[in-house]
């Protein structure tokens, strides 16, 4: 049986999906669930271990067959990893779902990561590296998303209810 998602949570990391995913699944009385958290109980390793001893290929192979299913059988909200957009079935697959994009410029993913451990696509020169990731990310987020949530200054909170006011999901 086929179910969908309440709601959809995309963005670059550090942007804070986790985090308002469980704020908004509370919110709206269903499930949270993260393809990235998926990733690590499927493989029992880290996503940084995955990216040094089996390369991106393989990573992003696993996270598109984790966003697959998840899709498929989650139906309260969901978060994926900020490189889940870049795979063409996964963008198919998110159309028709409300997909909210949370947002943030360069500053605030500094002060939120410091832009360091456990982030293996950043590891040389992370502010360098960040901005072109965001650059080569930032339309795909954008056509994906049924709505776009800035980030920048709010607490995780705020960042919920704008969340879900851009979706008119009503709270349990």
């Amino acid at each position: 049986m086929s179910t969908m998602p309440a709601v959809v949570l995309v963005g670059p990391m550090g942007v804070g999906k986790s985090t308002v995913g469980r704020l908004l699944a509370e919110r709206l009385g269903t499930g949270y669930r993260d393809t990235d958290d998926d990733i690590v109980a499927t493989a029992g390793r880290t996503i940084a271990e995955i990216f040094v001893d089996d390369g991106e290929d393989a990573f992003r192979a696993m996270e598109k067959e984790a966003v697959r299913t998840a899709l498929a059988e989650h139906a309260g909200v969901l978060a994926l990893g900020g490189g889940a957009v870049l795979d063409a079935d996964t963008r198919g697959l998110l159309a028709g779902q409300r997909v909210v994009y949370l947002s943030m410029d360069v500053e605030e993913a500094v002060r939120r990561t410091g832009l360091n451990v456990a982030r293996p696509l950043l590891a040389i020169n992370p502010r360098k590296q960040w901005r072109e990731l965001m650059e080569a990310r930032r339309h795909l987020y954008e056509e994906v998303a049924t709505a776009v949530v800035p980030t920048d200054g709010l607490t995780p909170q705020e960042v919920t209810r704008a969340a879900l006011d851009a979706v008119e999901l009503k709270e349990a």
